[in-house]
This record gives structure tokens, sequence and C-alpha cells, in this order.
């Protein structure tokens, strides 16, 4: 079996793709916020609309293609400060500015902290939607990317400790001589790990299990207890079955 073949799969028809994506709007004024309503609805998507950053703030993550619309000047918290509050925990938020006063240097400052786009009122309804399509396409990328982080992570959590050393070894280019020598067991019980490896992390050739460690070492794991990165140091100090 193929993980990223098989991933694909999962993430197409799960019920985070199929969900009709969620257009938030973050704006004080209530004539803005009706009028976004109803454009955002016309189009096919789910407006969910808030008068305050501490309201959108109380509104849970949710798993589904989305982005916010988010007016800099805000009552209590600033659209700048809301950007920066959900900037690490909402990667998959991408964030559309809009303001009544057109101010260069937050405009610099918010696309700088990462928003796609910032728009002086009055704007077209072509600008903002073209916006609003871009955003979606990011976050259901964003999505499918953590979507197969997770499940590679599932798929790590599988293996026993002794797998995950033989893992890391194979995948840093040692042979199964070299792995039994840099854990003291014979070259047919590496085989035999290696084996299980492949068959838990779902990987057809070396070269998949490789681009798995990789991205098993480079991602950032959600939850409080993620599989430690794969390293030689911590992973070769055991050397007993």
């Amino acid at each position: 079996m193929n993980l990223a073949r098989d991933l694909g799969h999962e993430v197409g028809s799960s019920p985070m793709s199929d969900s009709t994506p969620i257009v938030f709007v973050v704006d004080d004024d209530v004539s803005v916020r009706e009028s976004l309503e109803l454009l955002i609805r016309c189009e096919g998507w789910q407006p969910e609309i808030f008068a305050s950053a501490q309201e959108f703030l109380s509104r849970p993550r949710v798993l589904v293609p989305c982005c916010l619309i988010l007016d800099v000047s805000l009552p209590g918290l600033n659209g700048l400060d809301l950007q920066k509050r959900i900037a690490s925990d909402r990667i998959d938020m991408p964030i559309i500015f809009i303001t009544g006063h057109g101010d260069i240097p937050l405009s610099v400052q918010a696309m700088k902290a990462g928003a796609i786009e910032f728009l002086t009122k009055p704007f077209g309804d072509d600008v903002l939607l073209s916006a609003i399509r871009d955003a979606i396409e990011r976050s259901q990328a964003t999505l499918g990317r953590e979507a197969e982080i997770r499940a590679l992570r599932e798929c790590y959590a599988s293996l026993t400790p002794r797998e995950r050393q033989v893992m890391a070894l194979v995948a840093s280019g040692l042979l199964n001589k070299q792995v039994g020598g840099e854990l003291n067991i014979s070259e047919i019980t590496v085989k035999a790990h290696r084996g299980q490896v492949m068959r838990k992390m779902k990987a057809d050739s070396l070269a998949d299990l490789v681009t798995m460690a990789a991205r098993l070492r480079l991602a950032r794991a959600p939850g409080p207890n993620p599989p430690r990165p794969l390293d030689h140091e911590s992973l070769g100090n055991k050397r007993h079955l």
C-alpha cells in the first residue's frame, strides 16, 4: 500500500473536504456584516458573522476550509491584535483585512504577519470574492497537509520502540547489516523489524519510508504527546532487544 495514495483517498472523501467552506466576518459595522453575509451566502459559502474579536474567539476552531474577513478597527481587541492571537493555532484560516482608511504602514504590518489581502473600503464585490476563493484554496491545501501529517503520526505511533530505531537508521541510509551493528542485533532481526515498519507505515519502497521519516522530523505535532523527532543520538542509546 502507498500512504500518499491512501491519504489522498481519505482526505478527498472526508467530511472535512465535503463540508461547505466557512467565511468568517469580524466587523463592528452592522451594515457591512449584513451585506457581506448576503454576498457570501449567494456564492454558496457559509457565512459566520461577528461584531467583535472577542465574539469570534469564543467560536471553537473548525476543521473545514475557511477564511477570515477582518476589519482593522474593532472595539476592544483590534484586527491586528486578533491576527497575532490566532497566528499559531489557526494556520489553516487565511485572513483578508478590510478597512475604511487606507493606511500603508498598517497594510504592510498585516501582510508581513501573514494576511493574504488588505482591501480599502469601498471595494468591488469581484475583488473580495476573488480574494475569498484564493483564501479557501489555501485553507484546503493546509488542511490536506495537516491530515496527511496526522495519518503519518498515527502510523508512526503504532511502531514499537525497536521498530522506530530501525526506521530511523534505515531511513538515514544504513544497510541492514549496519543497522544490526548499531543496535547490536542480527541482520535477520533487522529484516524482520524493517518488514514490520514498511507494513505499518504503509510504505511501498525505501524512498517512501525516507520521505515519511523526513516529514515526521520536520512536522510540528499537535496534541500533548507528539512522537519524538527521529534522531540517531536518542535512538541509538539503547542497544538491547
